[in-house]
């Protein structure tokens, strides 16, 4: 996983949880899929909530 994402995604986190809006413009700031995201998020441990497309 990219130092970058991780510190992406553990700085937006609250409380182990990353809204999908968030999760969402990580993917987009870093250039990089959902899919991606949504990879490093399991491996940290973050739940992805408010899900609105169904992609996490």
């Amino acid at each position: 996983m990219k130092e970058e994402l991780k510190e992406e995604m553990l700085s937006k986190a609250v409380d182990g949880k990353l809204a999908c809006s968030a999760a969402r413009k990580i993917a987009e700031k870093l250039g990089i899929s959902y899919r991606e995201v949504g990879e490093a998020a399991d491996e940290l441990g973050i739940k992805i909530k408010d899900c609105q497309l169904g992609c996490f």
